[in-house]
């Protein structure tokens, strides 16, 4: 049975400044990532490897986001591909304006949140150490967090962060199981 994908936002309630100061970083991390895979097609493993070695000492991000913003560059950079081969883009190269942070299931509190009955702390991997962020959930988050508890859904193991205007959110991804339902006579 296929599952249906839902994500959720949520506000972050007083966001640390470490997010601001590493979302430039990030993006700049996605964008020369993306444009080179625009020129090329594709990241080789090697240049992977040296890219990866390049940003760490050039950026202080932590390991595993600096691999999240490598393997987004990638996606846009394909994604760009995809979309000039189709006729809908016409510039030379791809253009990021603005980027999700993305945390990997070791870089935010994932095995404590699945296990929580009711997750309104985060801890996330950032530049200094693990900090604590809290969240403001709404109706339609516990919808779906009631769900992952009675094991009518599984919650996506990257947390991805947004900022639109002055506010930070926190987006939960959600994988729902659609409800079998016998057919009316």
């Amino acid at each position: 049975m296929k599952c249906v994908r839902r994500a959720v936002a949520v506000e972050v309630e007083n966001p640390p400044s470490e997010l601001s100061a590493i979302e430039e970083p990030y993006r700049r991390i996605v964008e020369e990532v993306a444009a080179y895979v625009a020129e090329r097609g594709r990241l080789e493993r090697e240049r992977y490897n040296e890219l990866y070695r390049r940003f760490r000492k050039q950026y202080p991000l932590p390991a595993q986001l600096t691999q999240q913003a490598i393997n987004q560059g990638v996606e846009t950079g394909k994604s760009f591909l995809e979309a000039k081969r189709n006729g809908r883009v016409h510039k030379p190269h791809p253009e990021v304006g603005r980027v999700s942070i993305r945390f990997a299931k070791d870089s935010w509190s994932y095995k404590k949140a699945i296990s929580s009955v009711a997750p309104v702390r985060l801890g996330l991997s950032l530049p200094g150490g693990r900090r604590v962020i809290w969240i403001k959930p709404h109706r339609r988050f516990w919808l779906y967090w009631w769900k992952v508890l009675r094991k009518e859904a599984e919650l996506a193991s990257t947390l991805m962060l947004k900022r639109r205007r002055s506010r930070w959110y926190a987006v939960f991804v959600f994988d729902v199981a659609p409800r079998e339902e016998s057919p009316a006579e």
